[in-house]
């Protein structure tokens, strides 16, 4: 616990939920996860705990509360994504506190901190009320010590969206682990993916394709649904791998490699992909891709994914 500026920093113990449920105003309509999740739902499935939830309290009241979200079997937290710094005159420094002295205090995988996912609304820059709430959360995680990493387009699908084309040029098979992971060490080069070419800076294309194969693998998705595609001659094009998170089917990774871009050929890998979700019985789909991705932006588009938000990551 950290008491500062008459500030009570701390993050709950079991059985004072109140206390983050006590915060006394409504959510912007489209701004961060806490405009559209329910806190005690995933509190009960373990995706947010007590010790990741924090409250800052002035007075005896609730005035700022962030948690920070991970996977039900994980030890440490993902990701903060969910901050509200209240409506306190100096607010934005409350709301610095809070994410300082939950960073400092909270044990986290190998001392690293978790990124800040801020979702907003498509054009959430053009109107006052939602830039407001996007700036004092960016204000108080850059006073913490957060920077700016990537904005990624955050897509779904519904079958009420319609199937788009399956392809007729390509052909789809199950994969190897050998090749998932010389397709995704080859996708590296000239990605526009912000987190493969960061990694890539930072570890070398190999351990960077190590990581993305670790991270799919990951979520709760069957390995056998993971497809290369060919063309009928038998040339490489690429890999797609539909997949789920904890809450909805999603297109885990589209990638087309170097000798065969500039085909559209990312249009029949996610034709493929979100036929082979449909036929698994899946009612949405989410997907995600930067916002300098254009290429993949595109095919999203003609595939009928319609752009519901923007993730702001923080690094």
């Amino acid at each position: 616990m950290t008491t500062e500026n008459d500030l009570e920093i701390r993050s709950l113990r079991v059985g004072e939920e109140q206390l983050f449920l006590a915060y006394p105003h409504q959510p912007v309509p489209g701004v961060g996860v806490e405009s559209r999740r329910s806190w005690p739902e995933l509190l009960a499935t373990g995706q947010y705990r007590p010790e990741w939830s924090w409250v800052a309290r002035r007075a005896g009241r609730t005035v700022a509360r962030c948690a920070f979200w991970g996977f039900p079997e994980a030890a440490v937290p993902f990701s903060l994504d969910w901050l509200e710094p209240g409506a306190e005159p100096d607010r934005r420094e409350i709301g610095a506190l809070l994410l300082a002295t939950a960073l400092r205090e909270m044990r986290t995988a190998e001392g690293a901190r978790p990124e800040y996912h801020l979702f907003l609304p498509p054009g959430w820059r053009d109107g006052d009320v939602v830039r407001e709430a996007a700036e004092d959360r960016l204000a108080a995680a850059a006073a913490a010590g957060y920077e700016p990493f990537v904005e990624r387009f955050n897509y779904q699908w519904t079958p009420a969206d319609g199937l788009p084309a399956r392809s007729i040029r390509l052909v789809f098979r199950e994969v190897g682990d050998e090749q998932v992971l010389a397709i995704c060490r080859a996708s590296i080069e000239g990605t526009l993916d912000g987190y493969s070419a960061r990694d890539a800076a930072r570890h070398g294309p190999d351990e960077a394709a190590r990581i993305m194969v670790a991270d799919l693998a990951g979520l709760p998705a069957p390995r056998e649904w993971w497809r290369a595609a060919y063309t009928p001659e038998g040339e490489l094009v690429g890999l797609v791998v539909p997949s789920r998170n904890h809450t909805r089917a999603v297109i885990g990774f589209v990638a087309v490699v170097p000798a065969q871009r500039g085909h559209g050929y990312a249009d029949d890998l996610l034709a493929e992909a979100t036929a082979l979700l449909a036929e698994q019985g899946a009612e949405e789909i989410g997907a995600d891709t930067d916002l300098g991705n254009r290429p993949m932006a595109a095919a999203f588009a003609r595939a009928g994914y319609r752009n519901t938000a923007i993730r702001v990551v923080l690094q």
